[in-house]
């Protein structure tokens, strides 16, 4: 496989993760599983306040985006934060910023 396109492939993942993000609720749901071990999505419900159908429809969109694990546990099931996903979803955004050194002193190339 190319480096362009293991880049492309690299830059679809993030962009799927990113657009994960994009919803208040979610960042919420974030948050809470980030105190927490794992929790079914009633703990969610409790905490958040949503419906239970819309707090699974963001669960489910967070856990196709690979920002939360899911683990069937019985008849509940489990979600936990991937923190390595996350982690590495910062790193990938904070690339963007290190432009050259330009983006800590407060220069602007673009003239």
């Amino acid at each position: 496989m190319k480096a362009a396109s293991l880049d492309d492939e690299a830059d679809a993942v993030s962009a799927r993760r990113l657009q994960a993000l994009g919803h208040p609720a979610r960042l919420r749901i974030l948050r809470l599983l980030s105190r927490r071990d794992a929790c079914c999505c009633k703990d969610v419900v409790g905490e958040i306040g949503l419906a239970q159908s819309t707090v699974s429809q963001h669960l489910k969109c967070l856990v196709e985006a690979g920002l939360v694990r899911y683990r069937p546990d019985r008849q509940a099931s489990r979600y936990s934060l991937d923190r390595h996903a996350l982690s590495d979803l910062s790193r990938i955004v904070g690339t963007l910023l290190e432009d050259r050194g330009t983006a800590a002193s407060g220069k602007d190339n673009a003239k």
